[in-house]
């Protein structure tokens, strides 16, 4: 299937219309339509006057209580931005992703006003859900599958796996949801676990639901931007996406996200977007367009410990989910290399990977596993170890605050120095045996907020020059409301049976993608007239680089480092703090279509895609001059100069000056270092001056540049590479 953007579309059809098959028109912000076509379709119409552009649709795929309370949004404080923001009332989230289970208690309209007269979506009916499920909570709910189907067939809901309708039979886009704007629910818990009141960040906003992924293998580009252009035709005031695709990245004028983005931020709409899930690899995350908002994942101070006692007592803690049987007696343990299968080698069963353990000698027992290279997935061990009638796994991998066990199988997460102790009491045994204790909540306990490991990290592989991601927030072991038509699909097992649930834990930035969500509702009711511009630069300039008790952010990794703007752009999101930023640096759309001339995409594609002309030079210079709330040089020779437009949203009378924390081998200067405004001057333009101090091929160095008035500091990240010799290595 492909997407055709056009000029003319009357004359056209008549030329093209008898010849495809044509699933949608866009009507909002794009002329043009997606169609079903073969290659040599596409390349024949693509010749056809009046056919500019053709697309290849692109599958897209989903990123996956306490958080709330971590992150200070919470109704107890008087002056802070969940009461400011009047809990969200009067806006409306607009979420890409599975759908909703519209059932959930997150999901009940009690003390929700009737949606706004601007409002003009719909509540499409379909699979067991009509319009009876949408409610003063819900006020919208569509679902997208032609572009689905276009690529993968027809889906039918007779098997159970999914419903044709905004229902969700996945999970994912009801715990999305839930965390951006869930009612609050007593009580909630999985399986016992993490129990306490769950709610969403902007628990008064309203919801509107695009069904766009699927159950059964992803999201298609096609449906993504069709939904697009529903949500700015309904109006809605946020879209949050936790969804992408990996690299290699699409151009901007390829991307249908990028391409709805733009457009919904043109119109005011702040646009919230997952980083990833494939770090801690440099150049790994995705959605990197300078106008939608760019979340990593970072954990909270909340862990599940579960204590292994062995033979001789002594004990290792490990984390798990689980709470089931079968857990308070001993167990024959045993390492999986030692009870390889025939004809397999040590490696793979010492992951007990699937089909490399002996039936026989696992039958009962415990086994441990140690995470390799080609392995490394504990859910997969206990799939392997629970096929062949095993008691349970100890899985042994890098240390990591998410826990990836399964929940329905004795499972114990260890690093590698706990595991390593293990196989020690194993040869030191005749016969070493171990029980498991049951899976606890501890708060307060872990240092936090840590970058997960999973979380993508940046430079930008599309454009370097735009720091990614922009900010960080929860996004490990996150409890949110869940579809019970998603738990029976879950691993299951003799000690556990899957009865539906209502809330669950899971990770991924697609949890800390509606965190932000959540947020920007929040002070979008208090600053209504900012941009999305002005609210991500609040954000970013009044994020963390700290931990709860001051230490430096660290981020998971091999081996684990102090966080940079890589692993979480800004910092920590500090909501309280972004109600009062002081200082924002605003962009104008036309900014970033002359951002565009400077990728150096052509004019043709460029208008294709922004609908607008706009006079731009095709400078690279604009590249580095982009008005973002961050400074990044990839391409540092010797000297170079930047520049950049503070608005200030402070007192009227406020005089800032400057701060500089250079980069490692790099001078910097500000001028002017002094900026005074008053009633008749509230915007001010500074230049940033780098010189190398080095004449050797460098990697990246980052600092910070500060402007502080005594009450607001407005810290934006610097992050510089110096090159020789107009040679680029990839050194990050």
């Amino acid at each position: 299937m492909f997407i055709l953007y056009i000029w003319g579309r009357d004359t056209l059809m008549s030329q093209i219309y008898w010849k495809i098959l044509i699933i949608r028109f866009f009507q909002t912000f794009l002329e043009g339509f997606a169609a079903v076509l073969s290659q040599s379709q596409a390349k024949l119409i693509a010749d056809v006057p009046g056919v500019v552009h053709v697309v290849p649709n692109r599958i897209l795929n989903l990123h996956t209580t306490r958080s709330w309370d971590f992150l200070q949004v919470k109704p107890q404080i008087v002056d802070g931005i969940l009461s400011e923001g009047h809990s969200g009332l009067g806006t409306i989230i607009g979420v890409m992703d599975t759908g909703i289970w519209p059932e959930s208690e997150s999901f009940r309209d009690d003390g929700m006003g009737k949606f706004p007269s601007r409002w003009k979506g719909i509540c499409q009916e379909g699979n067991r859900f009509n319009r009876s499920h949408c409610n003063r909570k819900i006020i919208g709910a569509r679902w997208y599958i032609k572009g689905y189907e276009a690529e993968f067939g027809k889906l039918s809901p007779s098997d159970g796996v999914e419903f044709l309708s905004p229902r969700d039979a996945v999970g994912h886009g009801t715990h999305t949801s839930s965390t951006a704007s869930g009612a609050e629910v007593k009580n909630a818990n999985f399986r016992g676990l993490a129990q306490g009141i769950a709610r969403g960040g902007a628990p008064s906003s309203w919801l509107a639901i695009y069904k766009v992924c699927w159950a059964t293998g992803g999201c298609s580009s096609a449906d993504l931007l069709a939904a697009i252009d529903d949500a700015i035709f309904d109006g809605v005031d946020i879209i949050s996406a936790s969804l992408g695709s990996p690299p290699p990245l699409s151009t901007y004028v390829d991307d249908a996200l990028a391409i709805g983005s733009f457009h919904a931020v043109a119109r005011g709409i702040s646009v919230v977007c997952s980083a990833g899930n494939t770090g801690p690899y440099p150049q790994t995350v995705i959605n990197t367009a300078p106008w939608v908002m760019t979340v990593a994942a970072s954990t909270i101070d909340r862990d599940f410990p579960a204590v292994i006692t062995l033979g001789n007592n002594q004990t290792v803690v490990g984390q798990s989910f689980y709470t089931g049987r079968g857990l308070n007696k001993f167990h024959p343990i045993v390492y999986g290399a030692d009870i390889a299968a025939t004809n397999i080698d040590g490696t793979s069963a010492g992951s007990c990977d699937l089909e490399t353990l002996n039936a026989t000698l696992a039958r009962g027992k415990v086994i441990l596993c140690f995470q390799s290279r080609w392995q490394r997935s504990a859910a997969i061990a206990s799939k392997s170890v629970l096929e062949l009638k095993g008691a349970g796994v100890i899985f042994a991998q890098f240390p990591t605050k998410d826990v990836s066990c399964p929940w329905s199988f004795p499972s114990v997460q260890v690093d590698f120095e706990a595991g390593t102790s293990l196989l020690t009491y194993m040869a030191a045994s005749r016969k070493p045996v171990v029980k498991f204790s049951f899976s606890k909540t501890v708060i307060g306990q872990q240092l936090a907020p840590e970058i997960a490991y999973f979380s993508s990290r940046g430079p930008s592989s599309l454009s370097p020059s735009v720091l990614k991601p922009d900010i960080a927030a929860p996004g490990v072991d996150i409890l949110a409301s869940w579809s019970p038509a998603a738990s029976s699909k879950l691993l299951n097992s003799p000690q556990t049976k899957a009865s539906p649930f209502n809330f669950k834990l899971d990770s991924g930035t697609s949890m800390a993608c509606p965190h932000i969500s959540g947020i920007v509702a929040l002070l979008k009711g208090i600053h209504p007239k900012w941009s999305p511009a002005a609210i991500k630069s609040a954000l970013v300039t009044t994020a963390s680089m700290k931990d709860e008790y001051g230490q430096n952010t660290v981020a998971e990794g091999a081996p684990h480092k102090q966080a940079d703007p890589f692993d979480y752009g800004g910092g920590n999101v500090d909501p309280n703090k972004a109600l009062d930023p002081g200082l924002i640096y605003d962009i104008k759309p036309s900014d970033y279509v002359c951002f565009l001339y400077a990728m150096g995409y052509n004019s043709t594609a460029i208008g294709l895609m922004t609908r607008v002309h706009t006079p731009c030079h095709k400078s690279v210079k604009f590249l580095r001059n982009l008005n973002l709330p961050s400074i990044t040089l990839p391409e540092l020779k010797q000297r170079m100069t930047v520049s950049r437009t503070v608005t200030n949203v402070g007192p009227v009378n406020s005089i800032y000056v400057a701060r500089i924390q250079a980069p490692a081998g790099i001078d910097v200067s500000v001028e002017p270092w002094i900026l005074t405004f008053n009633s008749t001057t509230k915007k001010l333009k500074f230049k940033v001056t780098f010189c190398s101090q080095l004449k050797v091929q460098g990697r990246y160095s980052f600092g910070n540049l500060y402007w502080e008035d005594g009450i607001h500091v407005v810290r934006i990240p610097v992050v510089v590479r110096i090159v020789i010799n107009n040679h680029l290595y990839s050194e990050t």
